[in-house]
């Protein structure tokens, strides 16, 4: 776990508040979820055969003796919020969140055991059209950000009926395989062994990729739902490459799934990955239910922004104000705030502390301020304040403080 220091924040809001806007211009609604849950919620929804529930989770006993968790993921919270809330009834909803998950893992670059995500989660909508519109929305993510070196892979898994057929086709192979596979992996065998194509054991890889294909179980109407996904990419001018080894970490998932992965963040490639979950509502107790989203690492994403330069960084104030004499910290204040509220948007640090002027005078400086405001005995007397420009070279000037919000806006510009 780490910390966020202020230097670092600039980044950050760049990122979210990017989220932010374009969420709610596809007409997403924000949702916050506790980061504490019951920990049968994950349980039942990521499922207990699985490296996040078995290791990963941060759990423990309340005073009451209930087993709670930090949340590792907000899909489940969002579908149970929803649930108590009421929303999921014969509704559509278009929703987004983010805010910080925690796992225990091995930290890596842009990996970290507490790590912010956000997402989208959408309900009551079957088509492959609402699959689109996320993968839309991140790809215009990616724009905005100008970032590079970013790559979509997609995949079917096709419906329940499709996967409990690849199912079986699946164990028998890796049963015939059973010596080659790692210890999770033989535990995995008879509870999921879909995650198997997950695994990152390099001596397993000739061995995955010779096993057989969830494609080959697919029905046609499996086939079309992602042919229509496909149509929709197509005709968006949306570059992606199909994946038929992808089948994302989670047991929710149905039909689509998707990962946007980098090259540049070394083997943890993954900045952004959803797909389809119609089962999940109704696995938490609702009724059936159509759902999909997706989720994307904060961290990771801010590295990239580092990595190719395109990071927004501190740029200082825009006004720093200081002062001479004892008299002149009152008066100082007040011109202060009436300058802040008629100009709210001004990034204005008024000295403190006390000190000399000589003093005062680098801390400005220091601040990144494009202009210093003076107020002296001799400024208070005669109703003014002293300019001082601190990055460009023009003489020092004094204004009247009645004029000085005018005067500050057109010095600015």
């Amino acid at each position: 776990m780490h910390d966020i220091l202020p230097a670092d924040m600039p980044a950050w809001n760049q990122l979210e508040d990017a989220y932010r806007a374009l969420a709610e211009s596809y007409g997403y609604r924000q949702i916050r979820t506790p980061i504490v849950e019951k920990t049968a919620l994950f349980a039942r929804s990521i499922g207990e055969i699985t490296d996040i529930v078995e290791k990963e989770m941060y759990s423990f006993e309340d005073r009451n003796g209930d087993s709670l968790s930090l949340r590792p993921e907000n899909t489940a919270s969002v579908v149970r919020a929803g649930l108590q809330a009421g929303l999921l009834q014969d509704q559509q909803h278009r929703l987004w969140y983010s805010g910080p998950m925690f796992r225990h893992e091995r930290p890596q670059k842009g990996r970290y055991r507490q790590f912010h995500q956000l997402g989208a989660e959408t309900f009551g909508i079957a088509g492959a059209d609402i699959e689109a519109e996320l993968i839309l929305l991140a790809a215009r993510l990616w724009k905005r950000l100008d970032l590079d070196a970013i790559e979509l892979q997609i995949n079917s898994l096709g419906s329940s009926r499709c996967r409990q057929k690849f199912r079986t086709v699946l164990v028998e192979y890796f049963r015939d395989h059973y010596q080659a596979l790692d210890e999770d992996s033989q535990r995995r065998l008879e509870s999921n062994p879909l995650r198997i194509l997950d695994s990152k054991n390099v001596e397993m890889q000739n061995m995955i990729e010779a096993a057989p294909t969830l494609q080959d179980s697919l029905d046609q109407e499996s086939r079309d739902h992602f042919s229509e996904l496909t149509d929709i990419l197509d005709q968006t001018s949306v570059p992606y490459q199909v994946n038929r080894r992808l089948v994302r970490g989670l047991d929710y998932y149905c039909h689509t799934v998707f990962e946007w992965v980098t090259d540049t963040l070394g083997a943890q490639g993954t900045v952004c990955g959803g797909g389809r979950y119609d089962s999940l509502v109704e696995q938490l107790g609702g009724k059936p239910n159509y759902a999909a989203g997706f989720s994307m690492g904060c961290e990771r994403l801010i590295a990239m922004l580092h990595d190719q330069g395109k990071a927004d960084s501190e740029s200082g104030c825009d006004v720093y104000l200081l002062m001479r004499g004892e008299n002149s910290v009152a008066r100082a204040q007040q011109i202060a705030e009436s300058i802040r509220d008629q100009m709210p948007r001004l990034e204005l640090v008024v000295h403190a502390g006390a000190g000399s002027f000589k003093s005062q005078m680098r801390k400005a400086d220091k601040s990144g301020a494009q202009i210093a405001l003076i107020l002296g005995e001799s400024e208070i007397e005669a109703g003014t304040v002293a300019v001082k420009f601190l990055r460009k070279d023009e003489a020092q000037a004094e204004i009247l403080q009645s004029d000085v919000v005018t005067q500050l806006a057109s010095l600015l510009d």
